[in-house]
């Protein structure tokens, strides 16, 4: 199972970006997206369950990102908008085929840049 993940970019406080990451393989239970800023711990930024009805946000994103999947692409996408410079870091994302528990597989990440 591969995971590419595209999208970022350098975009100024408030701005927006979309997040896409493609699964080559069967369609994961669980996806996610994480990121890791520079001297940071990685961390989850957001996950969305196989039927897109059940989402998780962690504090920092909840009301600004919005994570939405293809399943008949395989895709995972990550809305941001009202981007703030503590957003800066490494996206990478993540996919299960379990209902709970650690992700199996990670993607290489795509770097997000926000100037003040």
């Amino acid at each position: 199972v591969q995971l590419q993940a595209s999208g970022g970019g350098f975009v100024q406080a408030g701005g927006s970006l979309r997040l896409s990451c493609v699964v080559a393989g069967r369609t994961p239970s669980r996806m996610a997206w994480f990121r890791q800023a520079p001297g940071k711990e990685r961390e989850s930024v957001a996950s969305i369950r196989r039927d897109g009805d059940n989402t998780y946000y962690t504090d920092s994103a909840n009301g600004r990102f919005t994570i939405s999947r293809d399943n008949a692409k395989n895709t995972v996408y990550l809305q941001m908008d009202n981007l703030r410079p503590e957003d800066t870091a490494v996206y990478s994302c993540a996919a299960s085929y379990y209902g709970v528990g650690a992700y199996e597989y990670r993607g290489q990440g795509t770097q997000v840049t926000v100037s003040s």
